[in-house]
């Protein structure tokens, strides 16, 4: 089976959890993949509301416990139901972007970046002030998946990329790469589709 983490980018791992080369393209087939997807993304689950009850509670609060490590916060939450329904659907619109040429992409990506609950922020990097985009605070898992995919595509056009973004062209596999070869030629996203994608070319040139 394979990790979710194949590049370290939202944005093209998420575009790949529907693999047409497998004979069940879905990757995440229910909550628990979702769980382990966010977990290998590092990608923290909402945190519960707190109940009515212990809101308006009088009783005095307990004694701080120490702050859980990030593993273990996301040991103890998990995505809903809902929350795969809603991701499902960020990854359909971010493989629609994808599957576009660069300047239609482009279009495509700030379409749907008017459309997200993006924040920009502002940090330092060599002691001069970086834009940053993030999520605004309270929303969704979704959401956050879709706001941190538009940066990290936002991130690869900055770098030089967009046009080495692309989809792997051996049906019926439709994986997201970045080219980072240097003649910028690749056509397949792994060897795998390579080999597989040369030897249906050998076979039709004996048929």
């Amino acid at each position: 089976m394979r990790q979710f983490v194949e590049t370290g980018l939202v944005a093209l791992d998420l575009a790949n959890t529907w693999d047409e080369y497998l004979a069940e393209p879905e990757r995440l087939p229910d909550v628990g993949a979702l769980r382990a997807f966010c977990e290998e993304l590092a990608e923290p689950f909402p945190s519960p509301s707190p109940s009515p009850s212990s809101s308006s509670s009088s009783l005095p609060s307990p004694s701080p416990s120490p702050s859980p490590s990030p593993s273990r916060v996301l040991a103890g939450r998990g995505p809903s139901e809902d929350d795969l329904e809603a991701v499902r659907a960020v990854r359909d619109r971010l493989r629609a972007v994808l599957s576009r040429e660069p300047a239609e992409r482009t279009r495509a990506l700030a379409r749907w970046a008017e459309e997200l609950p993006i924040r920009v922020t502002i940090d330092e990097a060599d002691g001069a002030p970086r834009q940053r985009l993030s999520a605004a605070e309270g929303v969704t898992l979704a959401e956050r998946l879709a706001v941190r995919s538009v940066a990290e595509l936002l991130d690869i056009a900055a770098s030089g990329d967009w046009d080495r973004l692309r989809l792997c062209a051996a049906g019926p596999c439709k994986d997201a790469f970045v080219d980072r070869s240097r003649p910028g030629k690749r056509q397949f996203c792994s060897t795998r589709c390579a080999n597989r994608a040369h030897a249906a070319t050998s076979r039709a040139r004996r048929r």
